[in-house]
């Protein structure tokens, strides 16, 4: 008998504090999802749920899930 299996997934999340204190966090790989949070934990936290509900949307509609982005780093002297 199979059993249903959880694909482990790890998103990479951009957070940034905004004019007004509070801790936003984007999702590069998933276009339009953008949580935020009054700390960098709670934000962090939010952005994992947007993920979980993201994914199940992508699940629901029957549309793949995108790959990771691939990044580098660049060092230029200012």
């Amino acid at each position: 008998m199979l059993q249903n299996r959880l694909l482990i997934m790890q998103f990479r999340i951009l957070i940034r504090q905004d004019e007004d204190g509070v801790y936003v966090a984007e999702v590069p790989e998933l276009p339009g999802c953008i949580s935020q949070g009054k700390t960098r934990e709670e934000a962090i936290k939010n952005a994992r749920d947007a993920i979980t509900g993201y994914l199940f949307s992508l699940k629901k509609h029957n549309e793949p899930i995108p790959f990771p982005i691939e990044e580098e780093m660049v060092e230029v002297s200012v």
